[in-house]
């Protein structure tokens, strides 16, 4: 039997909305917690606005609260406090960075607030996707829809109104005072078009062909999907300069086509085209070439490397514990608030911090894919595992490269 049609024996749903209320109670304390923590690290005393940010923060945590028990009862009761604590953690590092910028210059900008507003334009959406879309099914109508709209996003940072290079990469654009990734939202889109997509071909995409070293690898007229998706992490590389995104969009693609065929030799075949789109990829193109010289040898004064070594002295000095919320030294890490978030975090909480955001991510991952097993139909499986599967790749790149087990690759953190 096909595992995407089957059905769990003896699983009961059950609300579970107070069990959600309690822990996002204990996410809370996280965040005010944190908050106030980096204040009397920094400054000797807890902040002025610690108030005003605990009651936004919380206000936005109970009002997503009562949303979901009002029109998702029967939804997960972790998911929400995971991401409650992790937003509230993130903006608590955020905050400190913040100060220790001003610390060094008054006229230095603060990203907190924003990030802050971000979070609130968050569970608004939250809110509306909740409120429009009662039946996950419905977007599996919209498949080609929500494809065109993820080629739509990607190219919109190369437009020249829209778009700006930040960093070297071409994939932010400006809407007014604030900048977003349309990328972000292009993974969800591409999301439900691989859903979509695979549900209405994987009988086909799982026919078998030639038989090599005992894996049966696909037909030759089978592979046009996986080569336009090649094609199109290639083209991400080559335009926008975004290494993590072409490997996040390829590598998603490839496993929820393993997941929806259950045939090995696909992963053959892709494995193979992702080596050698890689290798093409550092002869060709000189920013590739300098995060794989970077990775390699980033003491190396000619490589340019010094985000990556201050990120890593910034972690041994963190050791076990850490040196304590306003107690260590971030601001010594470019773009620390950003792509180095992590190192950050390893700095003042130390190897116990990180490993406990490791452990919150890893179950938000579980949760999605438990989603998938305990789902009836197949597009609904395959949704899950998809958003599952675009989370762990990144969280993965980008604490891969932060701790220089991969090359840098210039995404950041969830």
């Amino acid at each position: 039997m096909n595992p995407l049609n089957a059905l769990p024996l003896g699983f009961t749903h059950r609300r579970r909305r107070g069990a959600e209320l309690f822990l996002l109670l204990i996410s809370l304390l996280v965040g005010v917690g944190g908050y106030a923590a980096v204040g009397l690290g920094v400054e000797g005393a807890v902040p002025v606005d610690i108030i005003g940010y605990g009651g936004w923060l919380a206000g936005l945590c109970i009002g997503a609260h009562l949303i979901v028990r009002l029109l998702a009862p029967y939804a997960d009761p972790v998911m929400l406090p995971i991401v409650a604590a992790l937003n509230g953690l993130g903006l608590a590092v955020i905050y400190r960075i913040d100060l220790a910028k001003l610390a060094d210059s008054e006229d230095a900008n603060v990203l907190a607030r924003d990030q802050l507003i971000w979070m609130t334009i968050g569970v608004v959406l939250f809110a509306a996707v909740l409120v429009l879309l009662r039946d996950h099914r419905r977007l599996q109508a919209f498949t080609y829809t929500a494809g065109f709209a993820a080629i739509v996003l990607l190219l919109m940072p190369l437009l020249p109104v829209l778009g700006t290079e930040i960093r070297g990469a071409r994939i932010w654009i400006n809407v007014g005072p604030l900048s977003f990734q349309p990328g972000e939202i292009a993974k969800v889109c591409l999301v439900v078009f691989f859903a979509g997509y695979l549900v209405l071909h994987r009988d086909a995409l799982a026919l078998a062909g030639r038989r090599f070293v005992g894996i049966d690898l696909p037909r030759a007229r089978d592979l046009g999907p996986i080569l336009a998706m090649w094609a199109v992490s290639l083209a991400v590389l080559v335009f926008q300069r975004d290494l993590g995104s072409s490997l996040l969009f390829f590598g998603l693609f490839l496993v929820m086509l393993y997941v929806a065929t259950e045939r090995p030799g696909w992963l053959v075949v892709g494995t193979t085209l992702f080596v050698g789109g890689a290798y093409s990829g550092f002869l060709l193109f000189s920013h590739v070439q300098s995060r794989v010289y970077s990775w390699l040898d980033p003491f190396n004064p000619d490589n340019n490397s010094y985000q990556i070594v201050q990120g890593m002295y910034g972690m041994a000095w963190g050791g076990l514990v850490g040196r304590g919320l306003g107690q260590g030294d971030p601001i010594q890490i470019p773009i620390a608030e950003s792509d180095f978030i992590f190192a950050a975090i390893g700095e003042e909480l130390g190897l116990t911090g990180t490993m406990a955001i490791i452990v919150r991510y890893g179950l938000i991952v579980e949760r999605a894919l438990r989603t998938a097993l305990v789902c009836r139909d197949a597009f609904g499986k395959l949704l899950a595992t998809g958003l599952g599967v675009v989370f762990a790749l990144q969280v993965f790149v980008v604490i891969g490269g932060v701790t220089k087990l991969i090359p840098l690759t210039g995404l950041t953190t969830p």
